[in-house]
């Protein structure tokens, strides 16, 4: 699978989860249910934000999959919100797994990536040109997110850059899988057909933007060197 074919990664994940928001509300009272825990996460104040920080963080040392912990955000928290949970949450985790890769988890994550072409690559390419590497790679979508955060960790590169380039580079796609998050939490909730359908167009909006930001990233990553089948696990 070449790089190009990222946007339909994408777009089948969102087509996914749009159908299975529209079971969910067709079958059960999700939207009872979506407001009562909206209320109760709202009703805990910053506590709240910060718990699902933490948890988020959590899952993406844990590798888990973070991107239904971003849908959910949009759901919960709106997408201002959301956005700067995930974005933080991403932050904190991708830097914990990859002070673990340089530490007490440094053999067992050299073992994985011995054999790893793509790696050796990355590696390469960081040795070159640094954090510019790990900025495109977060929007290009090249490594999976959970899987490259300890890739990352073997690498030169160092920690601050290695911190602004995921902070920077996540933004795109984070807000738009939160901004979907918030149209279903939206089309859950309001019988209002206006709002919804400004919902869905800037949803739409906003994975095209992150789409085609990815596709430039992708491409610069191909001149680096970095040319290998793509993966779908990404913050957003």
């Amino acid at each position: 699978m070449k790089a190009h074919h990222v946007p339909w990664l994408k777009i089948a994940f969102v087509l996914a989860a749009i159908a299975g928001v529209g079971a969910a509300l067709r079958f059960l009272p999700v939207a009872l249910w979506l407001t009562h825990f909206q209320d109760y996460v709202r009703g805990l104040g910053m506590a709240g934000y910060i718990l699902y920080i933490a948890v988020y963080a959590v899952c993406c040392v844990a590798f888990v999959p973070a991107s239904v912990l971003t849908l959910g955000a949009g759901l919960i928290f709106g997408v201002i919100g959301g956005s700067i949970v995930v974005i933080i949450g991403a932050t904190l985790g991708s830097t914990a797994a990859f002070l673990l890769a340089r530490t007490v988890m440094r053999h067992r994550i050299e073992a994985l990536t011995a054999n790893n072409a793509k790696f050796r690559a990355l590696d390469r390419a960081i040795s070159r040109e640094g954090a510019k590497i790990v900025l495109l790679v977060r929007m290009a979508v090249i490594f999976p997110f959970t899987y490259s955060n300890y890739a990352f960790g073997l690498t030169g590169v160092a920690l601050g850059p290695y911190v602004a380039a995921t902070f920077l580079g996540i933004i795109p796609g984070t807000v738009a899988f939160v901004y979907i998050g918030a149209a279903a939490a939206t089309a859950a909730t309001t019988a209002s057909k206006v709002k919804i359908a400004v919902y869905v167009v800037g949803g739409a909006i906003a994975l095209a933007v992150s789409i085609f930001v990815g596709r430039i990233a992708t491409k610069a990553i191909r001149r680096a060197g970095i040319d290998d089948e793509p993966a779908a696990d990404t913050p957003a």
